[in-house]
């Protein structure tokens, strides 16, 4: 059963809204809500920015690097070749990362040569097809207007991709064929379970709460930064017909001259003790602490020095939960892929292969955390051992998956 387009655009709609969000954290342009307790409304200008959340991606999606397709029977690693894999990998898990899942939208040029782009998840959607982890149908907007107002949209279905163009007004629609058996519009998703198949996004819920009182706490800071560096004084005993003295010229003197009334009395100076900015370092660093046990960082990461540097093992070593994410992201970005080269070699053949034609086929990654000169040591130490036991089991392909040399 197809649920038609406007049900997908209405259920775009509904999760554009959270997508816009996690990107605005990512950018740091996201507002920060005020408790209006202590600070004065006239304080509001003053904005932070704290880069927590783009860090908690970047981590990540850096770490991901797409080597190729292995045991390439349909020649899925030309199409991507030919497509800027590069960009389109990174862009295509940076995107994932952020907001949960993006798309790559598959067409084709002049010559009937498939083309790849990646889509966000705020501008498509679909219906997925859990077994598969492709979609039954889809909708994508491929182009916006300066308001935000969709003029080029598409509708996906298996064999053909309907084009809506309100470029002019008037929407014109035209449809285009194909031969793929799925709709040439493919998710690609990370950390996806049963109750929710299109993935969790690397800036969760609780990230977002700690990076808003960590944006909270620098504001505090800020602003005591002021009293901080100029303390309140006082002056007892003046005379009520004395001279106004003005407060900016009294503040910024090195001396200040008090002469003494006709009783001999002379005025009492003082200073109320100088405010502390250690409290607002210390709440800073705990929620620091907090962000880091969210997404697997180290308080290193976020700016906080703890010790001298370390070495790769001891950086892989405090990095343990970030790996893991890593290696799960490794397996559902890699199905993904594996999905879009299929797809793109039934556009490029215009020949519905089957799906379970590809299962010789496997993603191939670098190594996620690069070894050093040491680990390099170790690991030929490993490997002439191994190969003593059992012959002919390292070769070239093997000792690239561990060093990615």
């Amino acid at each position: 059963m197809a649920y038609g387009i406007d049900y997908l655009r209405r259920k775009l709609a509904s999760k554009q809204v959270r997508v816009d969000t996690r990107y605005r954290y990512y950018e740091m342009k996201n507002s920060v809500r005020e408790f209006n307790v202590t600070i004065p409304k006239e304080w509001n200008w003053l904005k932070s920015v704290l880069g927590w959340s783009s860090k908690a991606v970047d981590s990540l999606a850096d770490r991901l690097v797409f080597r190729e397709m292995a045991n390439d029977n349909f020649s899925m690693n030309a199409i991507f070749d030919m497509n800027s894999k590069d960009v389109l990998f990174d862009s295509a898990i940076l995107s994932a990362c952020i907001s949960s899942c993006c798309f790559v939208y598959i067409s084709e040029d002049d010559e009937g040569y498939p083309r790849l782009q990646v889509i966000d998840g705020g501008n498509a959607t679909g219906i997925l097809d859990p077994i598969t982890m492709l979609l039954t149908e889809g909708y994508a907007v491929l182009e916006r207007d300066q308001n935000g107002a969709p003029i080029l949209e598409a509708y996906f279905t298996p064999g053909s991709t309907m084009y809506i163009d309100s470029t002019y007004g008037k929407p014109e629609t035209y449809t285009i064929s194909n031969e793929a058996p799925y709709p040439l519009l493919v998710p690609i998703i990370h950390r996806p379970d049963a109750r929710r198949p299109f993935g969790h996004s690397r800036i969760s819920r609780a990230c977002m709460e700690i990076q808003q009182a960590a944006l909270r706490t620098l504001k505090r800071s800020e602003i005591s930064a002021e009293f901080y560096s100029f303390p309140q004084k006082w002056i007892t005993g003046l005379d009520p017909e004395a001279e106004p003295m003005e407060k900016w010229k009294a503040t910024i003197s090195a001396l200040l001259q008090f002469s003494k009334d006709e009783d001999g009395e002379s005025p009492k100076l003082g200073q109320f003790s100088q405010q502390s900015m250690q409290p607002f370092m210390d709440q800073l660093r705990m929620l620091a602490s907090l962000f880091a046990g969210e997404t697997g960082l180290t308080l290193d990461d976020l700016g906080f020095a703890t010790e001298n540097p370390s070495s790769a093992d001891a950086i892989k070593a405090t990095h343990e939960n970030l790996r893991l994410a890593a290696r799960k992201a490794q397996r559902t970005f890699g199905t993904g892929f594996l999905n879009v080269g299929y797809l793109a070699a039934c556009v490029r053949d215009r020949m519905p292969y089957l799906r379970r034609e590809i299962y010789k086929t496997q993603p191939k990654w670098e190594p996620i955390f690069e070894p050093d000169a040491a680990q390099l040591s170790g690991i030929g130490d490993a490997a002439m051992k191994i190969q003593q036991s059992f012959p002919d089991y390292f070769d070239k392909e093997k000792l690239q998956d561990l060093t990615g040399i």
